[in-house]
């Protein structure tokens, strides 16, 4: 095979994930044909089964893509946090600024506009009850698990069940939060303003980390280190 065929087929492959991702983000998982990707593509419809296996095998790597850089930075964050603390319960805050601040890391290196990003990210982290390639679910059940860990230390009165809840209702309101912006914009007339992503992220932690703590005792006041929240009041 000569340089000039592989590259081609490289930058065919590129195209068809690029195609892919935008689609995917504007439309859902569901709707979007082999023939839509390979037509925005400027491919044939053969090349995605060539490149990919399956149209399932594409979905596949869009998602590798796309959610283990997020999971894999969410547990270097809370890594760099425990280490700080040496063991003792960090604040709420601070766990779940580690949790969402990833997405501002990853819209930055993606090709993707921010718009695109983030409802790709809404969708993609909405298929966590579909099949999903072993490597991400995998990554899932060690990043989940590692911060359900720290959770429990820093909200010593809520039982482990009761954690895990409230961990997955946050995760469904920040995939919302994710993929229907725009909707929210329009319903209330633009009166939700049109927020930077940094003020975006602090709502969210605020409205999350209420939810975490109610009910709950937590660490005592003299091994909080003051939260991220901090930095943006308003």
């Amino acid at each position: 095979m000569s340089a000039v065929a592989g590259d081609s087929k490289v930058a065919t492959k590129q195209r068809l994930i690029e195609a892919a991702e935008a689609l995917f983000a504007d439309e859902g998982f569901d709707r979007v044909s082999v023939r839509d990707i390979t037509t925005k593509a400027g491919a044939n419809v053969a090349a995605v089964n060539y490149h990919f296996g399956s149209r399932e095998g594409l979905v596949a790597v869009v998602l590798t893509r796309y959610i283990n850089p997020v999971n894999e930075e969410r547990l270097a964050r809370l890594d760099i946090l425990e280490r700080r603390v040496a063991g003792k319960p960090l604040p709420v805050e601070e766990i779940l600024d580690a949790f969402v601040r990833p997405f501002a890391t990853q819209v930055r290196r993606s090709e993707l506009s921010e718009k695109l990003f983030f409802k790709l990210m809404g969708r993609m982290f909405g298929q966590q009850g579909c099949d999903l390639p072993p490597v991400v679910e995998n990554g899932f059940i060690t990043m989940l698990n590692r911060f359900h860990k720290a959770l429990a230390k820093a909200l010593p009165g809520l039982a482990a069940e009761d954690v895990w809840w409230r961990i997955h209702l946050m995760a469904g309101a920040m995939i919302h939060t994710m993929a229907h912006a725009e909707s929210l914009q329009r319903f209330s007339g633009g009166d939700s303003g049109n927020p930077t992503l940094e003020q975006t992220l602090s709502r969210f932690i605020r409205f999350a980390a209420a939810g975490m703590r109610q009910g709950a005792d937590e660490a005592p006041d003299d091994v909080k280190p003051k939260g991220p929240q901090v930095e943006f009041p308003f």
